[in-house]
Formats: structure tokens, C-alpha cells, sequence
């Protein structure tokens, strides 16, 4: 009863000046931090992304909607952490600056800052709500599309002329004396072409007077359509060797099959409705951990008054650190718990709620230790036990 009172007691108050200075300095710290982590996250992302574009040669101008697609799947995460610590230093700077000594002797203590740092917890909350059940889904969709055009143009669409290029990590070695249209042209034409392809029993060389590129638009495969040439199976100077003159020979370069839509997976672009309705645990375990990013806000908002609370004889940042740690922990065990879902480990009914239970558990008995009632909640348990 008391500790609803206290509750309530802080609603009431959440329009007082100090409810306000606590919330601006949070909107502030939150700002800051998310600013410093989406940068260093963001240069990761062109990083990776440049490796990937070389790898796969994916096309310059769909590198920055692909960052751009990366940095609004990471934002959840970015803005969870940006806010669990932001609340930390926020409790803690009030502690250090002996605000919150103020606060105590007029009877505002840890329920009353839990209550009263929710008006900025509850509308990030519903914005990273919006972006995992709405706008993340929808990015996915468009970065598979993106991915799946990019597998679908051959690597040989950055052929150069008079020069030697390997392909395919070796397989396949490309020259060419003339090369008409521009790098990435669909329908790019060659003269004068020699193409190697080390083959699983015997390699083949073709040669080739002329050759055009261009994609199958049922298969998506990317062909060479050679003209006016010969195929020798094996060397030439070999006894056994086999020679094919031909006038028009189309030769696969990529499989579109086969490359097409690797690294997608549907469970991420469905609607949520969708994924309601569907008995499939990958559908089960999307939907639960779309749902259970803005959860870990609002659960990690009591940690981060907790971590907080500092005195001057203590260590500095010492609960930013236990908070880094705590979130990373939360975290895993959401994803622990959540590959354990989609192998059909554990019933949906558990799913990842467990893990949630368990960490606002935590929070309880710290709460508890930190205001010296767990004696009292130990004993009540043994009590009624016995």
C-alpha cells in the first residue's frame, strides 16, 4: 500500500519543476549519446558497406539507401542504449551535484524519479514501436530488393578493355580488346573476347569475334552472347582436347537462382498482422522480439534509476558500467531466447517473456537490497513456506 502511495504521490508531481529539470536533462543526455553512438555506428556501416559493394559489386548509387536501411534497423537498439544511459548519468549527475540529497529530505526518493523520467521513456518507447513493427519490416523488404538486384548483375558488369580480370575467386579469367557502353550497361557489347573457365575435369577456352551481355528477365541469369567463335575443352596443344566453332553461343555467366535472395529472410518484412496469425516459430519468435524492444525501454528505465544512485564516496560511472554490462546481458538472452523460440526449443507461451520476468526480477530484489527490505522479503517468503 505504501509504495502505491508513493506512486502516486509522484504522478501527482510530475508537473513540479524538479520532475521537469530531471526530464529536460534526460531529453538532453539522450540526444548527446545517441549523436555519438549513431556516428560511430554509422561509420561502421559505410565500412562494411564498401567492403560489400567490392565483394559482390554492388552499384555505387544503391550504397547510400543501403547505409541508410542499415542505420533505421540499428536505431532500436541505438535509441534503447542512448536512453538506459542517458538515465543513469542523469540520476547519478543529481546524486553527485546533491539534487537528489534535496529531493530525499523532502521525501522524493528512487519510485518518485522512476515516475517521473516516464514522460520521456513512454514516447520513445512508442516511437521504437513504430519503427520495429512498421518502418524496420518495410526497410528490409526494400534492402532485399536492393540485394537481389545486385546478385542479379553479373560481377562482369565492371568489365575494362584491354586488360585481365578475374572472376568468380579465380574460376574465370575475361579479357576483351574493345568494350562498348558503360560500366553496368545491361546490354554491354565486346570485341575480340578470350574467356577462361577453369572447369571441374578438364578447362575451357573460348574465343569469340564478338559478345553482348544481357539478363534473362524470367531467370534473372546474366549470359555472354557470344558470336563468330570457337570452345576448346582442354589446351589446344593437348592430343585429346575438343574443339567446338559455333556462330551463336549464349554463355552463363551468373546463375539467378542460385544468387537470388541469400541473406533475406521473409519472417523480417511481414506485417505484424501476419506474423499474429502464423503457427511458424520464426513467425512466433519476429513478433515477440519486435514487441519486446520498446518493452526493454520501459523495463530498463527502472534499472537506469537504480545504477544512478551514487554517493560521493563511491565510484565514479561505476553504474554506467554495470548498466553497459546489465544491457548487454538483457540482450543476449533476448537473442538467446530467441533462436531458442525459432528452433521450437521452448513453447511460444514462454518465448521471450521469460527473459523480461527475469530481468524485472532483478530489479525488484535490487530495489529491495538497496533500501535494505530484503531481510523483510526473505523472511515473508520463509513464513509463508513453512
Amino acid at each position: 500500500m505504501k509504495l502505491s502511495a508513493n506512486f502516486k504521490q509522484a504522478y501527482y508531481l510530475i508537473n513540479t519543476i524538479l520532475a521537469k529539470y530531471l526530464m529536460r536533462n534526460a531529453w538532453v543526455l539522450t540526444g548527446a549519446v545517441f549523436l555519438i553512438i549513431s556516428l560511430v555506428v554509422f561509420g561502421n556501416q559505410v565500412v562494411l558497406m564498401i567492403k560489400e559493394s567490392i565483394k559482390y559489386g554492388i552499384p555505387t548509387t544503391d550504397l547510400v539507401p543501403l547505409i541508410g536501411f542499415n542505420m533505421i534497423r540499428d536505431i532500436p537498439l541505438i535509441l534503447s542504449l542512448s536512453l538506459f544511459l542517458a538515465i543513469i548519468l542523469t540520476v547519478s549527475k543529481f546524486y553527485k551535484n546533491s539534487e537528489a540529497v534535496v529531493m530525499n529530505s523532502l521525501g522524493l526518493g528512487d519510485k518518485h524519479f522512476m515516475v517521473f523520467i516516464q514522460p520521456v521513456v513512454l514516447p520513445i518507447s512508442l516511437f521504437i514501436l513504430l519503427l520495429t513493427t512498421l518502418v524496420v519490416p518495410w526497410t528490409q523488404t526494400q534492402k532485399s530488393i536492393i540485394m537481389e538486384r545486385s546478385h542479379h548483375t553479373s560481377e562482369f558488369a565492371f568489365i575494362k578493355q584491354k586488360e585481365f580480370q578475374a572472376f568468380k575467386n579465380g574460376e574465370v579469367v575475361f579479357y576483351t580488346s574493345k568494350v562498348k557502353g558503360a560500366d553496368g550497361d545491361a546490354q554491354q557489347q565486346m570485341e575480340e573476347v578470350f574467356i577462361y573457365t577453369s572447369g571441374k575435369s578438364e578447362p575451357i577456352i573460348t574465343l569469340a569475334k564478338r559478345a553482348q551481355k544481357y539478363t534473362d528477365p524470367k531467370t534473372h541469369g546474366t549470359y555472354l552472347r557470344l558470336e563468330d567463335g570457337m570452345r576448346y575443352h582442354g589446351f589446344p596443344s593437348e592430343a585429346n582436347k575438343k574443339v567446338l566453332n559455333f556462330d551463336v553461343y549464349d554463355l552463363q555467366i551468373i546463375d539467378g537462382e542460385a544468387d537470388s535472395d541469400k541473406d533475406f529472410t521473409k519472417e523480417e518484412s511481414q506485417g505484424m498482422m501476419d506474423l499474429l496469425y502464423s503457427d511458424n516459430p520464426k513467425d512466433v519468435a519476429e513478433f515477440q522480439w519486435r514487441l519486446s524492444q520498446p518493452l526493454s525501454i520501459f523495463i530498463l528505465s527502472f534499472l537506469g534509476v537504480l545504477l544512478g544512485k551514487t554517493s560521493h564516496r563511491g565510484g565514479k560511472n561505476l553504474g554506467v558500467l554495470f548498466g553497459i554490462a546489465a544491457f548487454i546481458l538483457y540482450n543476449n538472452a533476448l537473442l538467446m531466447a530467441r533462436s531458442s523460440l525459432e528452433r521450437g526449443e521452448i513453447s511460444a507461451l514462454v518465448g521471450l517473456w521469460w527473459v523480461h520476468l527475469l530481468m524485472f526480477g532483478c530489479i525488484f530484489l535490487l530495489y529491495a537490497y538497496r533500501h535494505e527490505k530484503l531481510p523483510m522479503i526473505t523472511n515473508l517468503l520463509l513464513e509463508k513456506v513453512k
